[in-house]
């Protein structure tokens, strides 16, 4: 029963409650006696199964205690082996520690005797070598040719060239007299093996043998001729390299793959290099921009070439710069200079007389193709005094003073041509941040701003705009054909225009001067070139509307007859020949006004076109007598000019024709009735001014006494 007990002790996890249960598990589920004798039974297996768990307590315990005893002993035996390892330590360190300091002591030792050993080899060194001069200098200064067979054999010219390069300086130090022969004599055969070396190191580079270019190059690092080998070195690698047409392109690959080999030749690989690229920037390239802009005639093509070229050189520059070339950071840039500066002195001078011309041949090509001549145009006073002229002339007499030239409906504006302009505009602003430098760029920015703003606002589209203004037809004349009004199409064309031109500066030019106080001058002068044609724009819509509305009035004076309203017999309801035409008219110019105008400005437009179009329906009724039958007709014309007032999306219009519509039934109602009408809710807040004039129209006013009534109205 033990082992059972601490195998179920053992388990993971260990719950006593469950031990418990299974323990009265055994006693309740293995017996078939009574209640009394299953307690017995628990109270039995309980005490007993406490007495064996106190037994396992004290076994274990004593076993602990066994296993503590053994721990604490080895414990004892590993602290003593412990120390006497650390012991070890410590004189094993103690002698590591006198080994450093004698192998220091013997290293000390054999440098100082390296020390004199070189101190008397160095002497005796330099002894043979004196004397070995000594001997070839008596050879220069014997009479007749070299004898020593360094000097004649060219298997050994890399012996005679160390022998001749001390020799050189030595022999600048003879005194002249006996030994200028023997002077002479060594600065002509130092010439010789250094043209010799130069071009044994050309023969080579030829043959790509890279080893034995190192060793002539290293030989003549001695030698005065040392730059004429790298010049030589430059001008025989870029003899047959970069004498193509696609220079740009050439020069990458052949300074690569040559830096490889500067860097196995030479002993200063950048200076070579910044030679090599050096040599290329002066002669190649500088002689090839030359070559291309000398042979270009033309402003426009010259400045796209200089555009080109300063951007081809400036990624070449770029790519260059990877290349070891020294320390010179603006090595590149300042060569690059050195080779545009002459041409970028006076850029920006050729930048705006072209941008100029462009603009204006432009234009010219044009009006060319309209059939157009320009002119100058009279805008102000005495042109719109003698407009005014014109108008009351025409008005009164039908004679017209002033022929109105509307040019067939010709806007002589196109998006075509703007788009012109502002592409010239773009290419100008980008050779500009080519070849500006960064302090010029936000001030030549705004003076190329400022030529498109006066080609493409000032001499396009406000020319454009004024044409149109002067084409609007004479208000009130007396034509039969009613007025074609094309200033709304003008608008149209302006807007795209001006939309065309806003975002362009926002996307070019606002990025380059934002953060300058070119910035404001250019949102301040914008404005103000744009508010003159918004004025224009909103002198040429009241024009246009005087029109559209002065032909109305013209219209229904002349085409309504005193009979529609007051017929002598009776006759069919229907709307009037007068009416029918005026709605065909405005109907046709709102849809007009919607075509070519934006949503918001539309209904601005038309708002006050339903204004001014109710003013003249209201005083055209006001002059007639109505029956009856002519009452009906009037409502008749009403609904029809309601239905199309409708199409001006005014609720402020819509409810002067509703008010209108109600002022007409006064002319049809019983005279019994008219009280009541004129308090209905239509009418309550007229002024009784406006109610009386209507029913004074009524040719029933004076048979039935309706003046009392219109004395109750005033009363109110």
């Amino acid at each position: 029963m033990m082992q059972q007990y601490i195998k179920e002790m053992e388990q993971d996890p260990y719950d006593p409650d469950e031990f418990v249960e299974r323990l009265a598990y055994r006693v309740f589920g293995n017996s078939a006696d009574s209640d009394n004798a299953v307690v017995d039974d628990v109270q039995d297996t309980f005490v007993q199964a406490i007495k064996d768990l106190k037994f396992l307590q004290e076994r274990q315990k004593r076993k602990c205690e066994k296993l503590e005893q053994v721990c604490r002993e080895k414990e004892s035996l590993y602290s003593v082996q412990i120390q006497n390892l650390q012991e070890q330590n410590k004189t094993g360190i103690s002698i590591f520690q006198n080994l450093d300091e004698r192998i220091n002591y013997v290293a000390t030792k054999v440098i100082h005797v390296g020390d004199q050993l070189e101190s008397i080899n160095t002497p005796r060194s330099r002894a043979v070598q004196v004397h070995k001069l000594i001997g070839y200098l008596e050879e220069f200064m014997s009479a007749g040719p070299l004898s020593i067979d360094i000097f004649n054999d060219p298997t050994k010219i890399d012996d005679a060239a160390d022998v001749i390069q001390k020799l050189f300086p030595i022999a600048q130090e003879l005194p002249p007299g006996k030994f200028e022969e023997a002077k002479m004599k060594i600065i002509k055969k130092y010439d010789e093996i250094e043209r010799s070396l130069i071009e044994e190191f050309i023969k080579n580079h030829s043959r790509k043998n890279v080893v034995r270019m190192n060793e002539i190059a290293a030989i003549l690092t001695h030698f005065k001729g040392y730059s004429q080998c790298v010049d030589a070195f430059i001008e025989y690698s870029q003899a047959n390299s970069l004498s193509g047409k696609n220079l740009f392109a050439d020069i990458i690959p052949v300074c690569e793959n040559n830096l490889k080999i500067i860097e196995a030749v030479f002993t200063n690989p950048d200076q070579v290099m910044a030679k090599f690229i050096l040599n290329i920037y002066q002669l190649k390239l500088q002689n090839h921009i030359i070559t291309i802009l000398s042979e270009v005639k033309d402003t426009a093509n010259y400045l796209e070439k200089l555009s080109q070229l300063y951007k081809q050189t400036s990624i070449l520059s770029k790519n260059l710069s990877r290349l070891n070339m020294g320390n010179d950071d603006m090595f590149l840039n300042k060569m690059q200079k050195n080779i545009f500066q002459k041409y970028l002195d006076s850029y920006f001078v050729s930048e705006l007389k072209n941008l100029k011309e462009k603009c204006l041949i432009i234009l010219q090509r044009f009006y060319e193709s309209k059939g157009h001549q320009k002119k100058q145009i009279q805008a102000g006073g005495f042109q719109e005094l003698r407009r005014d002229l014109q108008t009351v002339i025409s008005t009164r007499t039908n004679f017209n003073i002033m022929h109105i030239e509307d040019y067939g409906g010709e806007t002589f504006l196109s998006e075509y041509v703007a788009t012109s302009l502002i592409q010239e505009f773009n290419q100008a602003l980008d050779r500009c941040c080519t070849l500006s430098s960064s302090s010029d760029i936000p001030s030549n920015s705004y003076q190329i701003f400022e030529i498109l703003t006066s080609y493409l606002i000032e001499d396009y589209v406000d020319y454009g705009l004024e044409l149109a203004v002067q084409s609007v037809p004479i208000p009130e004349a007396k034509t039969h054909d009613p007025p074609n009004v094309y200033f709304f199409e003008v608008i149209k064309q302006v807007n795209a225009i001006i939309l065309l031109f806003e975002n362009q500066l926002s996307d070019t030019l606002v990025p380059l001067i934002i953060t300058t106080p070119k910035y404001s001058q250019c949102i301040s002068f914008k404005k103000k070139k744009l508010e003159q044609i918004e004025s224009k724009i909103d002198f040429g819509l009241d024009r246009s509307l005087n029109a559209i509305t002065g032909w109305i009035k013209i219209c229904l004076s002349s085409e309504q007859k005193k009979s529609d309203f007051k017929p002598e017999t009776d006759v069919d309801t229907m709307t009037s020949v007068a009416c029918k035409s005026v709605v065909q008219y405005l109907s046709s110019n709102i849809k007009h006004i919607r075509q070519c105008l934006d949503a918001k400005n539309a209904d601005l437009v038309l708002a006050e076109l339903g204004i001014r179009f109710h003013r003249i329906v209201y005083e055209h009724l006001l002059q007639y007598t109505y029956n009856s039958a002519g009452a009906m007709c009037a409502i008749c014309d009403m609904n029809e000019y309601r239905r199309c007032v409708k199409d001006l999306g005014s609720p402020l219009v819509i409810d002067l024709f509703d008010t209108l519509h109600a002022l007409c039934n006064l002319l049809l109602v019983k005279h019994e009735n008219l009280k009541q009408v004129c308090y209905g809710e239509t009418l309550v807040g007229l002024d009784h001014s406006t109610l009386s004039n209507f029913i004074q129209l009524r040719s029933d006013f004076k048979s039935q006494k309706l003046a009392a009534l219109l004395k109750n109205l005033t009363s109110r």
